[in-house]
């Protein structure tokens, strides 16, 4: 999801937030024209290019680290351009020598203050979210089920970084994964089926998806620190046998009930939902 630029010493930093991943992605060229103090952005990209070309050839891990996001050119247009998170940026300036360094750094660190407080003190952004859906009217019940399920979420995405899977393209491969495994169908194709697009898929759950996510996500963190699991192919298979259990648990129940757990539904307004839906099938 495209946000406002972040400043920096009136300089517009572009971004785009990942909720799957939960990540902010920040345009390197931004980034590189600040440090280099470049009077426009072509100046920087070409700088960016050579650095790139020099990095590429010592094996860097940073260029493999960056990826290429639509976001916002001088035109207004959505153009794809050069893409890292913050862990990635801090790399990226140490090797750029620039008396603007340590200010950015700072900077860095103070666009995820708000991150780093809510992990030393997770109740700020319980509180936060809680205060969000509450003005979404959703109910105390749904609410619950919602804040458990991104506990765990939390913690299979902890285990994760623990063991060498990278944060943003492999937690999203992942997490699609366990999600076409226990309810038949991808992120995308749900999303399409709630009408939704620049939305959190999660946000707009029954309190039964929300309750098969969760175990579908329990399931394969258990499974995996059980096996020991490290890297994406022994996680890519913790996370299919956790959507697993998932599965066959949900298939249970719809042969009890009749009802499909996995629906359409959503909590967007029921002509903006209807007029989602049909773009998305004429995509």
């Amino acid at each position: 999801m495209t946000a406002p630029p972040a400043l920096f010493e009136k300089h517009p930093i572009r971004r785009v937030y990942d909720e799957e991943t939960e990540t902010w992605w920040f345009s390197v060229v931004d980034v590189v024209q600040v440090l280099t103090q470049q009077p426009d952005a072509l100046t920087a990209r070409k700088y960016w290019n050579k650095l790139k070309e020099r990095l590429a050839k010592e094996g860097s891990q940073l260029v493999t680290n960056c990826h290429q996001l639509k976001m916002a050119a001088a035109d207004s247009k959505q153009r794809l351009t050069d893409a890292a998170t913050a862990e990635s940026l801090l790399r990226l300036i140490q090797s750029i020598p620039s008396p603007k360094a340590e200010p950015i750094k700072l900077w860095l660190a103070k666009v995820g203050y708000e991150r780093i407080q809510e992990i030393a003190d997770p109740s700020r952004s319980l509180d936060r979210a809680r205060a969000i859906w509450q003005k979404h009217g959703r109910s105390e019940k749904w609410i619950a089920q919602r804040m458990t399920g991104q506990e765990t979420r939390n913690k299979l995405t902890d285990y994760w970084a623990s063991h060498d899977i990278r944060q943003g393209e492999e937690f999203a491969i992942l997490t699609n994964l366990i999600h076409q495994e226990w309810a038949g169908v991808s992120i995308k194709a749900h999303k399409t089926m709630k009408g939704l697009k620049d939305h959190n898929l999660r946000d707009h759950m029954s309190e039964a998806e929300l309750i098969f996510t969760a175990l579908a996500e329990l399931s394969t963190r258990q499974i995996a620190e059980a096996e020991a699991a490290e890297g994406m192919a022994e996680n890519s298979r913790a996370a299919k046998q956790g959507g697993t259990i998932a599965k066959h648990a949900r298939s249970a129940l719809e042969a009890k009930t009749g009802k499909p757990v996995v629906t359409g539904e959503s909590f967007l307004p029921p002509r903006d939902a209807a007029k989602a839906i049909k773009k998305g099938r004429k995509a």
